[in-house]
């Protein structure tokens, strides 16, 4: 007995498609994403459509009808895109592939819609439903896809042993699907992925790096990351995260696994933000721990460092996975040296100078700093958390009353270097540095308010300490 549909393509692609069909020979379908985000009940604004057909100009056909007048078409791969108000929608031809072993590339021609969902990656996303006119709403599920959602399965259509070594990527994929959508992956696709995780090496770092965000974005990142391990794959696209892994013990003394903390810290940052950049600072925060470990018979194992260690590492990191080196870079390198910073003054005394040198090196991102340290208190002791955690919030109220006060996020001394080189008749040179240094040193320490004012008295102070002859008209 076949699903009707009918009620849920109330789209104007559809209502066009359909009423194209009408009039016109062909067939069409939408498959994948669409029809799965569909029996999740999830909103999907990409539509993916399989014609029986020329694909390319049943796409240019349904873009007049609507009136989008730029249809994209891409003739060697058979696809044609056009976007509609808020909605990607793609057209190609039904067709079946063929790989070989050193490319993720096929060879297509034409096929039917039972080839187009064999070359599907999951049988979730291989789900198709008519939109021909005399079957317009019927679901077309070979794979048994619907109970495949139902039961929260990742499994292929094919042998995953076939489907993975065709396309490497779709590894990465199925681990991104289970962390994504909370599913457990099938136990014959799991096996498949260790035994040719070293393929994923073919895929370029682009695409990996797209995976990885996309599980970094999901609502519990930890899954996609442990599956990554257990499977093999972390080994050869983060290995640097891998060396976090494990726990080392000397004269009964442990540390704890930094790789599973790393994973915890970021999951609670997923828990407060659904910033990409600030989860990146998250998995990244301690990435410096296994070049900076020590053992030392007293107190021991220690980690010296590795906060402005790993702030190093994060440019080539960023680079190696194709990510911006850009402010984006810079914001995530600022979290990861600053990452202590916070916790120090929640162990120590939390005095207006320590606040005022947070709030000047943080600037804009001291919120997220502060998101990022509240997510590093990962004790298994819940009384040793709670104080921590009561702690932080005397700190962020500490925060904002330095601030309110002084002004001090991003500042820059109110006395400028002109004024400084015009006072004392200077050009560009060392004494100049020194004075707008000191002022600013003055500032951050509470020796003086954050005001021009007091700046320029104390200018005129350090000029005349210095030697330096101040201009009769300032006298």
């Amino acid at each position: 007995m076949h699903r009707d549909f009918t009620s849920y393509l109330s789209h104007p692609v559809f209502k066009v498609i359909k009423k194209y069909l009408e009039d016109n020979e062909g067939s069409a379908f939408v498959i994948g994403g669409f029809v799965r985000d569909l029996l999740l009940e999830k909103k999907s604004k990409d539509i993916d459509i399989v014609v029986y057909g020329d694909g390319l100009e049943f796409a240019k056909n349904v873009a007049e009808i609507l009136r989008v007048k730029k249809v994209s078409v891409f003739k060697n791969f058979g696809t044609a895109h056009f976007r509609y108000k808020d909605v990607d929608v793609e057209f190609v031809t039904a067709r079946k592939e063929s790989y070989s072993k050193d490319s993720r590339n096929p060879k297509v021609s034409p096929g039917s819609l039972k080839d187009d969902q064999y070359r599907r990656d999951f049988t979730i996303n291989a789900l198709a439903i008519n939109l021909h006119p005399s079957s317009f709403g019927e679901l077309i599920d070979p794979f048994n896809g619907e109970t495949d959602i139902e039961n929260g399965t990742i499994r292929t259509p094919l042998d995953p042993s076939e489907t993975f070594s065709d396309d490497p990527l779709r590894m990465l994929r199925a681990i991104r699907f289970a962390s994504q959508l909370d599913f457990k992956i099938d136990i014959s696709c799991l096996k498949s992925i260790r035994d040719q995780s070293e393929r994923i090496k073919i895929i370029s770092r682009e695409r990996i790096t797209d995976e990885i965000n996309k599980i970094l974005m999901s609502p519990c990142p930890s899954r996609g990351f442990k599956l990554l391990k257990s499977t093999g794959l972390l080994e050869y696209i983060f290995p640097e995260l891998l060396e976090l892994s494990g726990i080392e013990t000397i004269n009964g003394k442990s540390h704890k696994d930094n790789f599973l903390h790393t994973l915890q810290v970021v999951d609670n940052v997923s828990k407060t933000s659904d910033k990409l950049w600030l989860r990146w600072s998250a998995l990244l925060h301690d990435i410096a721990k296994p070049p900076t470990k020590r053992f030392d018979k007293k107190i021991g194992w220690t980690f010296h460092g590795h906060e402005e260690l790993g702030s190093k590492m994060v440019p080539r990191i960023f680079k190696y996975h194709r990510l911006p080196l850009d402010a984006k870079m810079k914001y995530v390198q600022k979290l990861v040296r600053l990452h202590l910073r916070p916790i120090a003054l929640v162990k120590g005394s939390v005095t207006d100078t320590a606040i005022r040198r947070l709030l000047n090196e943080a600037g804009e991102d001291v919120e997220d700093l502060m998101l990022l340290c509240n997510a590093d208190i990962t004790s298994k002791n819940e009384f040793k958390v709670k104080r921590y955690q009561e702690n932080f919030k005397l700190v962020s109220e500490k925060l904002q009353a330095v601030e309110e006060k002084d002004k001090i996020r991003n500042f820059q001394p109110p006395v400028k270097g002109e004024e400084i080189m015009k006072s004392f008749n200077l050009g560009p040179c060392y004494e100049v540095g020194v004075i707008k240094s000191k002022i600013k040193e003055a500032i951050l320490e509470g020796e003086i308010p954050n005001s021009y004012d007091d700046a320029k008295a104390l200018m005129l102070t350090i000029g005349r300490e210095m030697g330096l002859e101040i201009k009769e008209s300032l006298n």
